[in-house]
């Protein structure tokens, strides 16, 4: 049974020996403390300024017990009651300071991260609070919710819903000169357009991003997030090399900070070395102390994927996709590179079994790569259309004709000649045309 006078002591010991619903009501009349207590100052308000501020060591407590009442429900999975208490806490916040106002605000959606299949109730709650902040006129909380906002929209894959935000924002930012928040917007932004495949206008919202960190101090973490963004566009323009020195910068980065996305950064360190073709230097990360740090399934998957791509083996390489479907289909970075290594990798298998035959059946191609025979002669006409090798596909015999490699057609380069032949004649007869005048 609670005590007769709430403490925070008394909710701990609740919640450590396993009372629940215990902890909550000594959490709940705590709050309901401070809602008295706001109450009766603002009823002296007007007399005495000075009671318009709450009593410090009753804030700190309320603050502790909102928190920890917060950490309960994302414990228990309740996000609805999560929900409803960020909203009937708001008294108390507006006799915060404007600062802890917002880094509360911020804490308590960032609770719901805990919660599955909570997302779209943390973007209507961080909505609410936006709609509150505005009509508080508290510039930074509303510039701080619709940054975390524009986030949530990109885990959701909702990015046409970003941007309008994004640019609204960042004209606003930019006439405050807010080279922080700006930083982070311009980070986000490069993360929508690159999802949206819009590579040019990323590299633009990270340089800008970039350049506004320079101008201030810098978090260890933000640019970490920096580097691991630079690491991701460097790798869509195949340039692995880099990639994976700005994924080394990420990984020292949130290894220092203890951040839970360090083995993200090591994964991705993992696909550029296999992008490479250096799978010695994959062996040495997998047995690092880097990698045993951090090993779980993200290292073993990248490991399936070297072992097949090692041994140029399309069933060692489809079996690690489906086992490891979480670490490598799920991520949208992951699979576009493992989706043109396997390309690669079937164009090879197929180069090595048509090379001794001018005429093979279609049915023995799919069977020695193991792959349907749809799917074979669609990838054995692309080989044909991209000029791999030059053939074409009797489809009525279901065979592959296989020519011999045809002599280079030099007619362009015979044609710039006898331009340059004719250029020089022009000349010439210009500069001959010139001396008898």
């Amino acid at each position: 049974m609670p005590s007769a006078q709430p403490t925070l002591e008394a909710a701990d010991a609740a919640i450590a020996a396993g009372r629940e619903s215990e902890a909550e009501d000594i959490l709940r009349q705590i709050l309901a403390q401070g809602v008295q207590h706001d109450s009766d100052a603002m009823a002296t308000s007007a007399a005495t300024p000075a009671a318009s501020q709450l009593d410090q060591d009753t804030a700190r407590t309320q603050e502790a017990a909102l928190n920890k009442l917060a950490s309960l429900y994302a414990q228990q999975k309740q996000s609805q009651k999560l929900a409803s208490l960020v909203k009937d806490s708001r008294l108390f916040m507006t006799r915060l300071p404007k600062a802890r106002t917002a880094k509360l605000i911020r804490s308590l959606i960032d609770k719901f991260d805990a919660i599955p299949d909570a997302k779209e109730t943390q973007v209507e709650v961080t909505k609410e609070n936006i709609e509150w902040a505005r009509e508080e006129r508290r510039v930074f909380l509303r510039q701080s919710l619709e940054t975390r906002l524009i986030g949530l929209y990109f885990d959701l894959t909702q990015y046409r819903d970003a941007l309008p935000l994004i640019d609204s924002l960042l004209k606003e930012l930019k006439r405050l000169d807010d080279k922080m928040v700006l930083t982070e917007v311009h980070l986000l932004e490069s993360r929508v357009l690159h999802a949206l495949k819009n590579l040019p206008r990323s590299k633009a919202a990270l340089t800008s991003a970039r350049t506004a960190a320079n101008a201030i101090y810098c978090p260890p973490l933000l640019q970490a997030q920096l580097d691991m963004q630079s690491g991701v566009l460097h790798a869509e323009d195949k340039d692995y090399t880099t990639a994976y020195s700005y994924f080394f910068e990420t990984l020292e980065g949130l290894s220092a900070a203890e951040d839970s996305r360090a083995p993200l950064a090591l994964k991705y360190m993992l696909l550029c070395k296999i992008m490479l073709n250096s799978s010695d230097d994959v062996s040495a990360l997998v047995d690092g102390k880097m990698a045993a740090k951090y090993a779980g399934r993200d290292v073993g998957a990248m490991k399936a994927v070297a072992t097949a791509h090692e041994k140029r083996d399309l069933g060692a390489f489809e079996t690690a996709l489906r086992e490891y479907k979480a670490e490598l289909s799920n991520d949208p970075i992951i699979r576009n590179h493992l989706a043109a290594l396997y390309d690669t990798l079937l164009e090879q298998n197929l180069l090595r079994i048509i090379e001794p035959y001018s005429r093979v059946e279609i049915n023995h191609i799919a069977k020695a790569v193991q792959q349907p025979v749809r799917e074979v002669e669609q990838k054995l006409s692309q080989m044909i259309l991209d000029k791999v090798f030059s053939g074409i596909l009797d489809q009525g015999a279901g065979c592959l004709v296989v020519f011999d490699d045809p002599a280079p057609d030099k007619t362009y380069e015979a044609t710039l000649e006898t331009l340059k032949h004719v250029s020089n004649v022009v000349d010439s007869l210009a500069l001959k045309a010139k001396s008898l005048s």
